[in-house]
């Protein structure tokens, strides 16, 4: 989209823009190609306020739903590189705030970005299963999205279940390369698998999402409250606050409080039969279940001896799932399960195969019409 479209949408001209709306795993976000849109970023990130409704608690003058995970977009383009078939921008609108963030990718709506790249002719389908190579252009990383495509048509319908969605979906297998320090300096940004933070011990870690650890007990907490218990204690918010501004600094991140990384995730022994149990702060707000690449890091933490998640996590082996090679984390509504390959030599810890299941499914196809536009500085 040029920018004298940006400008007739401004002077509130009626345009309107293709758009498919997808439930990618936990989260449900806009789906645009990426020709679709203003190549400016900040022309792009003013239309895309508009569209959603932002600021405001409600958006109820967009198409967001009132929370960070669903006041969240995928804009999708061919990719120029040989090891993907597309590039995935995910951008993270705030709800209350005139903020479109692009700090940081967005695993779940990742899910849906191989069946839209499908849908809107970038893939072809090939056989029952399409594999879609998509490069996350917010850290350059790689991504296989596996989708069901019977009879040369995406499939939404099917078997699979997955924590915090009704009902069940077909499922889809997504594979991760080169995650390992996606956003930090390295997959162990301070070289150590235990920092202290502030006299409180901390595993920072990044395979895909930069996160904290924190044992629960370490702020005073169980680990099994609900996110309602979490977000209505002041002064464990304004702790985890404080040592997410710490533990940024130390994961060479820089001053993080404008920004939504690092994750703190407060882990504790599982409840459910699981591995580990989660409760994620993202950052102010605490998930109601994990995000994906979220998952895939504490994941990994779980895989690596001497870090705050493996001396809190279940043996492997324990059960079932542990002993299939599943690292299942338990969260507020249910489980995450994940499968990482990692070595662990004197020389270091390397990183291979990191995969997980989500589902997806096509909420909407259609034409958005967003309101006039403003620049970001007339927002209030």
């Amino acid at each position: 989209m040029s920018s004298d479209i940006a400008r007739g949408l401004r002077s509130g001209e009626r345009r309107g823009i293709p758009v498919m709306v997808l439930r990618g795993g936990t989260s449900k976000g806009a789906y645009f190609l990426a020709r679709d849109l203003p190549a400016d970023p900040r022309e792009r990130d003013a239309l895309l306020l508009a569209v959603m409704g932002s600021p405001d608690p409600r958006q109820i003058d967009g198409i967001g739903g009132g929370h960070p995970l669903t006041s969240k977009v995928a804009v999708v383009s061919p990719s120029a590189e040989g090891e993907s078939d597309v590039d995935y921008l995910f951008l993270q609108v705030q709800v209350d705030k005139p903020v479109v963030s692009a700090e940081q990718p967005c695993g779940n709506i990742l899910a849906g970005v191989g069946p839209f790249a499908i849908e809107r002719g970038l893939v072809a389908p090939s056989g029952e299963v399409t594999p879609v190579r998509v490069r996350m252009a917010n850290t350059r990383a790689l991504a296989t999205v596996h989708v069901p495509t019977p009879a040369g048509r995406v499939e939404y319908a099917g078997t699979t279940a997955i924590s915090g969605v009704p009902g069940t979906a077909a499922r889809l297998i997504i594979d991760f390369r080169d995650t390992a320090g996606s956003v930090a300096p390295a997959l162990l940004p301070t070289g150590n698998r235990v920092d202290t933070v502030d006299g409180v011990p901390a595993t920072l870690i990044d395979n895909g999402m930069p996160v904290a650890i924190l044992d629960a007990t370490s702020v005073g907490v169980t680990g099994h409250e609900t996110p309602a218990e979490l977000e209505s204690n002041p002064a464990l918010r304004q702790r985890v606050e404080s040592l997410r501004l710490a533990a940024g600094a130390l994961m060479g991140l820089g001053h993080v409080a404008t920004t939504t990384v690092p994750k703190m995730c407060l882990v504790a022994p599982p409840a459910q039969g699981g591995t580990l149990a989660t409760r994620m702060f993202i950052p102010h707000r605490v998930h109601t279940a994990i995000g994906v690449l979220a998952a895939v890091t504490v994941g990994t933490a779980v895989a690596i001896p001497g870090t705050v998640a493996a001396a809190v996590a279940r043996p492997a082996g324990a059960d079932d799932v542990t002993s299939a090679g599943v690292i299942r984390l338990e969260h507020p509504t249910g489980w995450f399960d994940v499968v990482i390959d990692v070595s662990v030599t004197p020389d270091g810890v390397t990183v291979g195969r990191s995969s997980i299941v989500r589902t997806a499914r096509l909420l909407l196809d259609g034409i958005v019409y967003p309101g006039p536009l403003r620049t970001l500085e007339e927002r209030p």
